[in-house]
């Protein structure tokens, strides 16, 4: 019996014990302040479009946004120019990473060694042997 008491009187106590310490200051929401209205500034001078005029496409939309956000290409250093330069800026092919993403591309020269191990029937791997020519 002393159990069960105990058991129900503990939890009593610590969840009524959080109202013994005293009252929590909470604000008072009679006491906020308001601020004063947002007021229209009575200057805007925006002209509608006119119908025939030219209209942005998309892609001058684009081009003022990154150029709003970053500033438009950076000057080159002449150390930059002269790396570029020098590894080829002016040979390049166009669409070069789409042809070096494509899979029947050879990118690295394998040699002939590992192109036939790559290129070598499957077999039941029951007994596995290769063979290096020296």
């Amino acid at each position: 019996m002393r159990k069960l008491v105990s058991l129900a009187l503990i939890p009593a106590l610590a969840l009524g014990g959080c109202a013994a310490f005293g009252k929590r200051a909470t604000p008072d929401e009679f006491q906020v302040a308001r601020n004063a209205p947002l007021v229209i500034p009575p200057d805007y001078s925006l002209t509608p479009p006119v119908a025939g005029t030219a209209a942005l496409n998309p892609q001058d939309a684009q081009q003022q946004a990154i150029d709003a956000l970053f500033g438009g290409p950076a000057p080159r250093s002449s150390s930059e120019m002269n790396m570029l330069e020098k590894a080829g800026r002016d040979r390049t092919q166009i669409g070069a990473r789409s042809t070096a993403g494509d899979p029947d591309t050879r990118v690295v020269d394998k040699g002939p060694v590992t192109m036939t191990i790559l290129n070598a029937p499957e077999a039941d791997g029951q007994v596995a042997s290769a063979s290096v020519p020296q």
